[in-house]
């Protein structure tokens, strides 16, 4: 890939969830603004997505870190995933008493294990230096979405990175799309797919592999793209899809209200 002049492509975009509204986007656009800062005094797509996604994980309002939802048993139960362009993935499942598990997950991109859930993921998290502390949650009626940015660099490295507080009532270890290689992410050296929305419906059409395979094999522009993966669901399943490629060219789009912006 030709690497040259992608200063003038630098861009990341980021979204606060599936179903969240106008009352939210002020913290979404704080991370978009914070992420692209990074960017434009040169520093990397992984850095620019890591700021925004920890920034989004500490706005209560929103599904993710503080504002996690609290499970049926009492629980809140934090997954977060972080990839980039050259085949580097680090993800922490069903961690608890972690503010902030995107930047645990960030600890795993250059590790022999890319996956860590549970326990295993918290005792890694006190290996790297972080702290446990206690994470209050919410109760959340109907809350099925997710925290997510997308970025590329001056080097051309595309980053994705997405965190998620799972859903309120729903069983502890419940794992939904956003950890998911495929269904809630998908990163190439060329373009990047996130989503947000009800996780067990994203998991079942594979939608991130799917569309970025659509602008790959298919010839789609990436609006094209997203359209078609929002089709793939009932309207009533609230979905939402955030797609970036090698250009700088950005999107993002949904089926019900959620806050997106990009710089």
């Amino acid at each position: 890939m030709n690497k040259e002049n992608f200063f003038d492509n630098t861009m990341i975009i980021c979204h606060g969830g599936a179903g969240h509204g106008a009352k939210d986007q002020p913290g979404v656009d704080v991370a978009t603004e914070a992420g692209k800062k990074i960017l434009m005094e040169g520093g990397t797509s992984i850095a620019a997505v890591l700021k925004a996604v920890e920034i989004m994980e500490n706005d209560s309002n929103l599904n993710a870190g503080t504002g996690g939802c609290i499970r049926a048993d009492g629980s809140v139960q934090l997954d977060a995933i972080i990839a980039t362009g050259d085949r580097k993935i680090g993800g922490v499942i069903a961690i608890e008493d972690c503010k902030n598990p995107i930047k645990v997950a960030a600890k795993l991109l250059d590790e022999p294990v890319n996956l860590l859930a549970g326990r295993g993921a918290s005792e890694f998290a006190v290996k790297e230096g972080f702290p446990l502390e206690k994470v209050i949650g919410r109760i959340r009626k109907n809350a099925n979405d997710t925290v997510g940015a997308l970025a590329i660099d001056k080097n051309g490295l595309i980053a994705a990175a997405s965190s998620t507080g799972g859903c309120s009532g729903r069983p502890a270890g419940r794992v939904g799309d956003t950890p998911l290689w495929g269904p809630g992410i998908w990163c190439e050296e060329d373009i990047a797919v996130i989503a947000t929305g009800i996780g067990e419906e994203i998991t079942l059409e594979m939608i991130c592999y799917r569309v970025a395979q659509k602008v790959k094999n298919s010839g789609m522009n990436i609006e094209e793209a997203l359209d078609w993966g929002l089709y793939q669901f009932e309207k009533s399943i609230d979905v939402g899809l955030l797609i970036i490629n090698s250009k700088g060219d950005a999107l993002g789009k949904s089926n019900t209200k959620m806050p997106w912006k990009k710089l």
